[in-house]
């Protein structure tokens, strides 16, 4: 995973949306307490910033050094370089010991891991019962049916042979994979529950965005531009004269607490 981030980084840092405040607000009603969040594949702290309002103290990880590079220093987030796969001693030395963290969080990440493997070690830092997992994923923006109807053609046709399959996971949003955790209070599943976030962006912001997927930095290591001079017309053409759009995010939210059972 690190590995795919690294050329990127920058873009990714620059390009990807923030979260919108009724998101965190929804988890954090969840947490009985709010001394300490982890928020896994933080990438350059999108979520950690925001959590870092809320929780005590925040602990971001990532495999990727490079991303982190780019990550805005605040003072309750730590910000630590792990291995993409990480034993329990090394969970305990990097993370947290078992049972103190009240919020586990992977925005935009969870379809990267060896999700067995991560379920257990989050079971175990978190608290029992009522300690939360929440895992968000957003898709394709939406920006107006011109646009669109060009960003899911090119989406279908040109990036999808590019991605693998832990990327292919996200088109799902989530709404298929195993997560083994009950309801948190209040609800009667695990989700998903939708939330959208918005921003600003003109054309070159949105190239840049599409610059920041991993499947665009697989076609270029094989020589291939997928934003080739006729894909960008396309999308001129489609964007009209205006400058900044306001673009939609869709954001899909998996949710629920590890209750009494020991791992």
């Amino acid at each position: 995973m690190a590995d795919l981030f690294v050329k990127q980084a920058k873009e990714y840092a620059d390009a990807r949306p923030s979260y919108p405040p009724q998101l965190f607000q929804f988890i954090a009603s969840k947490t009985p307490s709010h001394n300490l969040a982890w928020d896994v594949g933080t990438g350059s702290g999108q979520a950690a910033k925001s959590l870092s309002v809320i929780y005590e103290k925040v602990i971001a990880t990532d495999a990727s050094a490079k991303q982190l590079e780019f990550a805005v220093k605040i003072c309750n987030v730590r910000y630590q370089h792990t291995p993409p796969i990480m034993s329990m001693a090394e969970l305990e030395e990097m993370v947290a010991s078992e049972g103190s963290v009240d919020l586990v969080t992977m925005a935009q990440s969870l379809h990267w891991f060896d999700m067995p493997t991560l379920y257990r070690q989050v079971k175990w830092v978190l608290k029992k019962p009522h300690g939360v997992i929440a895992a968000w994923c957003y898709y394709l923006p939406r920006v107006c049916d011109e646009v669109d109807t060009v960003l899911d053609e090119f989406y279908s046709s040109e990036v999808g042979p590019y991605w693998n399959p832990a990327g292919k996971l996200i088109h799902k949003l989530y709404r298929r994979i195993d997560f083994p955790f009950e309801p948190v209070e209040g609800a009667d599943h695990t989700g998903p529950f939708e939330f959208v976030t918005e921003t600003l962006m003109n054309l070159d912001d949105l190239f840049t965005y599409i610059k920041s997927w991993s499947a665009y930095q697989t076609a270029k290591g094989k020589g291939v531009e997928l934003l080739g001079e006729d894909v960008v017309q396309k999308f001129k053409f489609s964007w009209g004269e205006d400058g900044k759009r306001v673009v939609r995010f869709p954001i899909d939210l998996r949710m629920g607490k590890v209750g009494r059972e020991i791992f």
